[in-house]
């Protein structure tokens, strides 16, 4: 299998534009891997927000599919996956707030390296793989980035115990 190292499928698909997939593919599975572990958080008996819970481990799951898409892209583009070791995320938050605090950081670190790929890629005049970036991830990045910080200004507003974020809870789950 491993006979034949010069791969038919690779062309203008340069190192560095496949260093910065595979470490996109490790960043969404971190990412992945934190929002697990805040769904979990939230799901805990003395917790028991089960909105936040349900808003987490979807965001889990998306991150999961965007490390499958850049999987696959890389094996399109004849690259090799090398997946790196994922680090154990946090476990406890104090509150809603600071979990959602976390997140938006989370989301603008995986913006950051989205845009350092897309500069990548770019300065390799690879177009397939600007436009691969711009048509899946980028809009969808911002958007995640906008929806966070409107949830951050609403528990701000409710604030993070009691009646407030008990039904600012209820509302994620509708």
């Amino acid at each position: 299998i491993h006979k034949y190292r010069t791969m038919s499928a690779r062309q203008k698909f340069s190192v560095a534009a496949e260093k910065a997939l595979n470490d996109q593919v490790n960043a969404e599975l971190s990412a992945s891997y934190v929002y697990r572990s805040m769904a979990g958080f939230f799901d805990r008996d003395d917790v028991a927000l089960h909105g936040f819970r349900d808003f987490f481990k979807k965001a889990a799951e998306e991150e999961t599919e965007h490390a499958q898409m850049f999987i696959d892209y890389v094996n399109k583009r004849g690259g090799r996956v090398t997946l790196s070791a994922i680090g154990a995320p946090k476990i406890e938050w104090a509150t809603a707030l600071e979990a959602l605090e976390d997140a938006l950081t989370l989301e603008k670190d995986v913006n950051e390296k989205l845009l350092a790929m897309h500069a990548v890629a770019d300065n390799d005049n690879d177009a397939q793989m600007t436009d691969f970036i711009e048509g899946n991830f980028l809009g969808e990045q911002v958007d995640a980035i906008k929806e966070l910080a409107d949830m951050i200004t609403n528990v701000k507003r409710v604030g993070s115990e009691g009646l407030g974020i008990y039904l600012y809870d209820k509302e994620l789950q509708a």
